[in-house]
């Protein structure tokens, strides 16, 4: 007792006490910005980030993230996120120009649209995407055979062209990009819903086309521009739309080299080549009586540019 009531102890209680009442409880505290007004050094809403980002995303999930918040509508909805996405899926250069927002291009491309769900959609039966190539001159040359060498013919003399050889030059092409597509069609010969007989159609198109008015009210429709008969069994059905000014490129040397893309002779399923400045496809056929071959152009109005042409092929 003696020793708690000793003028040591009694002061060490009264510093104890004091400690007690000074020690309190209280929050943690950051240390204020400078700048109270910028939320950090490093902010996700950073509109280089997000572009950067957008060219991983494919077409739903640029959608999808464009509709998360105002801010990422305005950086997602950017015209140049879509043009970069449309040339990413395509793998085609750039073209000088284009009549409409890239996000028009890419949904008309992307929505599963084909040239027969406009028009003539009871005819069509099924259709295969080939891919995009590249017009860089407004020269197309069309040809039935897929052997070298090829005959470049004269565009004034088609008609005579056409029975020597099954080719033709067409002139003043729309350039850009152009869209090909393997279309199987039911045979115009009959109307009978019973009828197996099919005909394949090689359709390319300037990437623009479904997007303009002459085209959704049908005031630009396919002209026959010629056709070729063969009244002998053969072997395929092959036809090809090459950009005439990079007919002699190494890269078109693998459209001619069948071997290496066109499948065994058993293989009856069709089968597509597509390069940089061309498109082909080739079927093999069973025993047959001769194949008929037919080309049409449509025309951005009577005197306008090409912006769409097809081959048409079916047994005779």
């Amino acid at each position: 007792m003696e020793e708690e009531s000793s003028p040591r102890n009694i002061e060490k209680m009264k510093m104890r006490k004091r400690l007690r009442r000074e020690s309190t409880i209280c929050s943690c505290k950051s240390p204020l910005p400078q700048n109270q007004n910028s939320r950090c050094s490093f902010s996700w809403y950073e509109v280089d980030l997000w572009t950067e980002v957008a060219k991983f995303l494919d077409g739903k999930s640029l959608v999808k993230l464009a509709a998360t918040c105002r801010w990422f509508h305005s950086v997602i909805m950017h015209d140049s996120v879509w043009k970069f996405a449309c040339l990413r899926d395509l793998q085609v250069p750039a073209p000088c120009q284009v009549a409409f927002k890239w996000i028009k291009l890419y949904g008309s491309l992307a929505d599963g649209s084909h040239s027969y769900k406009f028009r003539d959609n009871e005819k069509h039966i099924d259709w295969m995407r080939i891919g995009a190539f590249f017009f860089d001159s407004q020269v197309a040359l069309l040809s039935e055979r897929l052997s070298l060498p090829l005959k470049i013919i004269n565009k004034d003399n088609v008609e005579k062209a056409l029975e020597s050889s099954g080719a033709c030059v067409l002139s003043n092409i729309k350039k850009g990009i152009w869209i090909a597509d393997l279309q199987l069609v039911r045979c115009p010969v009959c109307e009978l819903d019973t009828c197996e007989g099919t005909m394949q159609t090689l359709e390319v198109r300037n990437m623009e086309l479904f997007l303009c008015d002459g085209f959704q009210n049908a005031s630009w429709d396919y002209e026959l521009i010629g056709s070729y008969k063969i009244d002998k069994s053969v072997d395929a059905a092959s036809g090809g739309i090459f950009d005439l000014k990079h007919i002699k490129d190494r890269a078109m040397a693998g459209v001619f080299n069948l071997k290496s893309w066109a499948g065994k002779p058993s293989d009856m399923q069709p089968k597509a080549m597509i390069t940089f400045h061309s498109v082909a496809i080739r079927t093999n056929l069973q025993e047959n009586q001769g194949l008929l071959t037919k080309y049409y152009a449509m025309r951005a109005g009577p005197e306008g540019e090409v912006v769409s042409i097809r081959i048409s092929q079916q047994l005779a």
